[in-house]
């Protein structure tokens, strides 16, 4: 029963991921204290309280930093936990990243599968069991708003609305979620004096407000030479032999005889995935350090990340390179600046569960300390969620995958983050496929209209089963 009257909804349940996806809900700071995240993202959120108004459901807006639909009776209460926000667009879509365009059976968007279709699929799911079920707990999706920078969306949430006995979020991968690495976010900064009387200096840096859990895809600097000692054709000329022997892809623009312009291309990938992209940040850092010191200038942080970090992610050269079995270590450089006479690199970290973060800044401060202008900044830390395979949630949403998809996986660990980690008794569950390129905060980002689908009636088996009078958390 449930599966056909999900299919009644399909073509509906496309139109409202696609309308959803149209809304641009990319982080904007707000001087609104009704939009504390931005007008497109309170849009975004607006959009999903009167669709689900609109169902039949309760819903509530908490003061612009997050919502929740709500359904069913009772004293426990089951979460689901999603987001609304979106990563940037980045470069180099084939289809507006905004349009939701559908090919090839997808659909194409920003926040396709991170998190609004899942959002969305997760919504016609609890619209399934509310039309056709009686069930012993309510049911309540939370729609976050500010999953993709620090989460105060669910640090209000915590401060004035009650918390789920258990939940689910829909934002990782199936069969299910039972570990998620902690996450170290940290910077390496240098003071470089505007009154720098080098032949070479650094005038602006451009990384387009790359996200710091995102592999950049474009980074740009402008450097001015001093033409008198330097000749401007030779140093274009040594800066291409250098672009062309490593293979990156470099651009040089003659501004004037003193300033050339420097503009390096990547592929952009989630920080969690350094490996499916290609970092533009540091190759420009490796052509750099390669520049300055063809023309005898020190640069000491470019030459502690050519010697220490390069194009490598698994941090073998610092000695982080741990691995356990929630994966390897990955190192992503997000972020490089120059501001108020500071250099930075900001790196985001995904670290193994049973490695300890203190580990891993203990040998950044003392490789740092090799160096006498480098300082080593801890930003933050989000410590690792571990729930052991045999608990009752994993297990449960695990069968229920593999009933539904007529498949034997077993739980997963995961480098990237979810709402997991804020909530007691939740896991990460779906919405990504077992053997499907994960395309978070990816170019070109989709969900398969099938898988969709599919992921709404798996929502609603689970939902229906976490619901019974039999479930039991504890």
């Amino acid at each position: 029963m449930l599966k056909n009257y999900i299919n009644d909804f399909k073509n509906e349940i496309i139109s409202k991921t696609q309308e959803l996806i149209r809304i641009p809900s990319v982080y904007n700071k707000s001087s609104n204290p009704d939009m504390p995240f931005g007008e497109n993202v309170n849009k975004a959120l607006e959009y999903v309280l009167n669709l689900g108004k609109q169902l039949g459901f309760r819903t509530k807006n908490l003061d612009g930093y997050c919502g929740y639909i709500e359904f069913g009776e009772g004293k426990e209460l089951f979460g689901i936990i999603g987001h609304l926000d979106v990563v940037p667009e980045g470069e180099g879509w084939t289809f507006p990243p905004f349009s939701a365009t559908i090919s090839d059976s997808k659909i194409f968007g920003r926040g396709a599968i991170d998190d609004k279709g899942p959002v969305i699929s997760s919504l016609y799911a609890m619209k399934a069991i509310m039309d056709n079920y009686k069930v012993h707990k309510r049911v309540r999706l939370i729609l976050g708003l500010n999953e993709e920078r620090n989460w105060d969306c669910i640090k209000h949430y915590k401060e004035v609305e009650e918390l789920p006995t258990f939940a689910f979020s829909p934002d990782a991968d199936f069969p299910c979620i039972y570990a998620e690495k902690s996450i170290l976010n940290c910077s390496i900064d240098m003071h470089y004096p505007k009154n720098n009387f080098s032949n070479i200096k650094i005038e602006e840096i451009d990384c387009n407000h790359n996200a710091l859990n995102v592999v950049p895809k474009f980074c740009s600097t402008i450097l001015s030479i001093d033409n008198k000692k330097i000749s401007t054709d030779e140093f274009i000329k040594f800066s291409k032999k250098e672009i062309d022997e490593n293979n990156f892809e470099i651009d040089i623009y003659k501004i004037s005889n003193q300033e050339i312009k420097f503009t390096s291309h990547g592929i952009q990938a989630h920080g969690a995935h350094p490996d499916f992209g290609i970092n533009a940040i540091s190759r420009l850092v490796i052509l750099l350090n390669k520049i300055f010191k063809h023309y005898n200038v020190q640069i000491e942080l470019f030459d502690f990340f050519d010697k220490y970090i390069g194009t490598d992610f698994s941090g073998k050269n610092l000695d982080i390179a741990f691995e356990d079995e929630s994966g390897k270590l990955t190192l992503n450089v997000g972020h490089f600046s120059l501001q108020n006479s500071k250099l930075q690199l900001k790196m985001n970290i995904r670290v193994p569960i049973e490695t300890s973060v203190e580990i891993i800044n203990k040998k950044f401060i003392k490789h740092c300390e090799l160096y006498k202008n480098l300082i080593y900044n801890t930003i933050n830390i989000s410590p690792a969620l571990y729930v052991p395979k045999d608990n009752v949630l994993v297990k449960t949403l695990c069968d229920i995958f593999n009933q539904c998809t007529n498949s034997n996986c077993k739980p997963i660990a995961i480098g990237g983050e979810t709402y997991a980690k804020a909530f007691e008794n939740c896991v990460s569950f779906g919405a990504n496929f077992p053997g499907h390129k994960d395309m978070c905060h990816q170019t070109n980002e989709f969900i398969e209209i099938n898988h969709l689908i599919l992921c709404c009636k798996i929502y609603a088996e689970a939902i229906l089963t976490l619901t019974s009078e039999n479930f039991k958390i504890q």
